[in-house]
């Protein structure tokens, strides 16, 4: 159901998004035997950012994220843990975000529920050179006549 968002807003109920079994790797799970689904429902127009929801079962498992990710739970609950550092309970309406690069331990009691913002990580000395070519772009626009 993905669509590419170019103007406009696109707005998606709970009861829209048809999930797709997204087997968890079996080397990642620690405890129970978590049964995840997915469905991408939207992405920005260059292909930066895509918007996801994604349900998962009880169960015990780590997570590497390969790109940033901004989560609301809209549905049950779980605990994230990365690395020592003490649990954080995460319940409906709450939100994290998991910066690429890293591993998190979660812990799903009955289910969650979450709705995902997923970003390609753009390199700093990237982002000066895009966003010095916009401010250029946009002062040579309102320059013209």
């Amino acid at each position: 159901m993905s669509e590419v968002i170019t103007s406009g807003v696109l707005s998606v109920s709970r009861g829209e998004v048809e999930l797709a079994d997204h087997p968890i790797n079996p080397d990642w799970v620690l405890e129970g035997r978590p049964l995840a689904r997915i469905s991408e429902w939207a992405e920005s127009a260059d292909g930066s950012a895509s918007h996801w929801t994604w349900d998962c079962t009880a169960g015990r498992f780590r997570w590497y994220y390969d790109v940033d990710e901004t989560i609301v739970i809209i549905e049950g609950g779980c605990s994230i843990q990365v690395d020592e550092e003490p649990p954080v309970l995460l319940g409906v309406g709450d939100a994290a975000y998991f910066p690429a690069g890293h591993w998190v331990t979660w812990t799903v009691e009955h289910y969650v529920r979450k709705h995902a913002v997923v970003r390609v990580p753009v390199p700093r000395t990237m982002r000066y050179v895009v966003n010095g070519f916009g401010r250029r772009t946009h002062r040579l626009r309102d320059a013209m006549p």
